[in-house]
């Protein structure tokens, strides 16, 4: 795959697989509290896209919280790609499994939105999309991230652009943190005053997202304004999880150092998003979710982070708010694999993380009985994936099941194995299937050109099941401990999977 995609402003909408060649595009209006945008129709489906939620971040608002959009005169062309916030494209092998868009311009707080061109009586349910990417990459103009087949669903699918990496999640000492978390309650909350013009129901919003995306969905459901936000929750590969203001500004201060400035708001505004990235690269390099390093990450003690999100929401916060989540079999393979992690674990690995994180010798002995013929990179990567994902989630599960009157928990795993290079359920491997799209170009590099269409069918529906409903098609989470396991065979209810290796992780 590339390892960047330019878009130019003239580029075309990106075509439907589903719908007409770009030739019978027809324009289509909506007014929007800032003013009327027009945007295209095709194969049943309207596409708005660089639809702005707030203004430019740039200037006097660089670095600072989001702010209204001024209103425009006339009609406002919303049939290309917005404009991303600033990033690197993937690399060290990754680049050939996770693509990037990079379409430039300072009006970066935008929305992608799909609505069917039919609008009945009763208002449409709808997905707001903050897609994943460590905080530092990824965008609303991804073809993975085509919301078509949604549309065609019958669900109104919004895809978000938010500030990433230095632009939106540094740490300073004379600036607010979190900023691109602020933007995503800023476009929750454009979506709840907006999407009844486009046809969507401002009281069926489900907020959905992956990795990243989950991890701050989980940090926007313990909010004690959440039920203000959004209806729904679906959490995928993303644990609740925030840092001290210490752990998550080592990234900025790193950079500071290295840039030979000090690490303030008033000191980086004055670089250019290029310095900055090029900063970013080097201070972050080697870092993988499941081998740790600098990372950015959501930062604790903050007006949009006021308490750590895993507290919170044991506590009970979000109760109210009926939540699907899991996470995939093989997490680790995503990073393990294409860079070579895989060969390379030890034993010395294993023994670090024991002592880190107080694993046991015995849940070590279990989790190798478990796996015969497994490699210790598969050993370390099976711990690791249910240490950081599988056992926070389910957790949280059996958190809710304990406030009286909490509304419903389903719980999926993803154990479909990708036949390309090892990948196996690797993270991220969903995706081409929840959004029903694996012709896309980043879903056959990762799931090959054979993948199951009944799979991608069936996980498809149940997720545009659960906006519409708030019922995926599976029981809820009980003491019996049921998930959906989505293998691709039998995709199963399975009670309580792997209970010897979970018990272990009390």
């Amino acid at each position: 795959m590339p390892e960047s995609t330019e878009v130019p402003e003239s580029t075309e909408v990106p075509e439907s697989t589903d719908g007409p060649r770009s030739s019978e595009l027809s324009d289509v209006g909506v007014d929007t509290e800032s003013g009327r945008i027009r945007g295209s129709l095709a194969g049943g489906v309207r596409r708005f896209l660089g639809v702005p939620y707030a203004a430019a971040p740039f200037g006097a608002l660089r670095f600072r919280p989001p702010q209204p959009v001024p209103s425009w005169p006339g009609e406002r062309d919303c049939t290309t790609p917005g404009a991303t916030s600033p990033q690197l494209p993937y690399a060290g092998g990754m680049e050939r499994l996770l693509g990037s868009v990079s379409v430039p311009g300072e009006e970066i707080l935008n929305l992608a939105i799909w609505a069917p061109e039919r609008r009945d009586a009763a208002l449409a349910p709808v997905i707001v999309w903050i897609h994943g990417g460590s905080l530092s990459r990824g965008s609303n103009a991804l073809e993975a991230y085509d919301g078509t087949r949604f549309a065609r669903d019958g669900v109104i699918f919004i895809g978000v652009n938010y500030r990433l990496g230095a632009e939106g999640f540094s740490v300073f000492a004379d600036g607010e943190a979190n900023l691109g978390l602020a933007d995503q309650i800023a476009a929750l909350r454009w979506v709840r005053r907006n999407i009844w013009a486009f046809g969507g129901d401002p009281s069926r919003v489900t907020v959905m997202g992956e990795s990243a995306g989950a991890i701050t969905i989980a940090a926007l459901l313990a909010r004690p304004d959440a039920a203000s936000l959004f209806d729904r929750a679906i959490m995928q590969s993303g644990p609740p999880d925030a840092k001290p203001a210490k752990t998550a500004g080592a990234v900025t201060r790193r950079m500071a150092k290295l840039l030979g400035v000090a690490p303030l708001r008033a000191t980086f505004a004055e670089l250019s998003p290029a310095r900055l990235l090029d900063a970013q690269r080097r201070a972050t390099a080697g870092t993988t979710p499941i081998t740790g390093g600098p990372a950015f990450a959501l930062t604790l003690g903050t007006e949009t982070v006021p308490r750590h999100p895993m507290a919170a929401l044991t506590g009970g916060a979000g109760s109210g708010i009926p939540v699907l989540m899991g996470a995939n079999t093989e997490e680790y393979r995503l990073w393990f694999v294409p860079t070579g992690l895989l060969a390379k674990i030890g034993r010395a690995h294993i023994a670090v993380a024991m002592a880190k994180f107080g694993i046991s010798p015995g849940t070590v002995r279990l989790y190798r009985r478990n796996r015969p013929g497994a490699g210790l990179g598969e050993l370390f990567g099976a711990l690791a994936t249910d240490l950081l994902l599988r056992i926070p989630l389910n957790k949280l599960a059996d958190a809710r099941l304990r406030v009286p009157g909490a509304a419903p928990s389903f719980v999926y795993e993803f154990a479909w194995r990708s036949p390309v290079d090892g990948l196996g359920a690797c993270h991220a491997l969903e995706l081409g299937f929840v959004f029903d799209n694996i012709e896309s170009e980043e879903a056959v590099a990762m799931a090959g050109p054979d993948a199951p269409r009944r799979l991608a069918t069936d996980m498809h529906a149940a997720w545009v099941r659960f906006a519409a409903t708030g019922d995926p098609g599976w029981p809820a989470w009980s003491p019996e401990r049921p998930v959906k396991v989505w293998d691709g065979a039998a995709d199963a209810v399975v009670l309580a999977p792997r209970e010897d290796e979970r018990a272990r992780w009390r």
